[in-house]
């Protein structure tokens, strides 16, 4: 994630990042994120995009790390259905197309970033610890992207 090129985002309209936490922002086997991670996210505002968390975990832990950081958080998400990006947008006052999302799954956080219409950006997980459906997930994952790394 903290290679993504934000300059190039901003280039492109980009006004708001839509996040994933649990493997994208913290390791699943972990409950905070390194201070290189709080880092990046706490810069983002500085460098003119507006966050919001969307997450399909509706645990503590979840609403710790967005008020932790200052962001909102759209929790239970049901992710990749578009209704929790919507939210997010919603209450950023933003259009799909003024939007990335960014996440570590293909099937939930780029399919409905993409079911919305925003750009996406598939970053790889940082824990290779996942619940057991993701796991299966992960497989089919691999086949589709044929070889192919998400962003680091």
């Amino acid at each position: 994630m903290l290679a993504i090129d934000l300059d190039a985002l901003a280039d492109a309209g980009i006004k708001a990042l839509l996040l994933d936490i649990d493997n994208t922002l913290v390791a699943r086997d972990r409950t905070e994120t390194t201070a290189e991670y709080r880092l990046w996210v706490a810069s983002l505002p500085t460098r003119g995009f507006s966050v919001c968390f969307v997450s399909n975990n509706w645990h503590d832990v979840v609403f710790s790390h967005a008020e932790a950081l200052g962001f909102g958080v759209v929790a239970k998400a049901m992710k990749p259905f578009p209704f929790a990006f919507r939210v997010a947008m919603r209450r950023l006052g933003v259009r799909a197309r003024e939007c990335a999302v960014i996440g570590d799954q293909l099937f939930t956080d780029v399919l409905g970033g993409n079911l919305v219409g925003a750009t996406t950006i598939l970053v790889q997980p940082l824990s290779q610890t996942d619940l057991a459906h993701t796991l299966v997930l992960r497989r089919l994952e691999r086949v589709i992207m044929h070889g192919r790394r998400p962003s680091a």
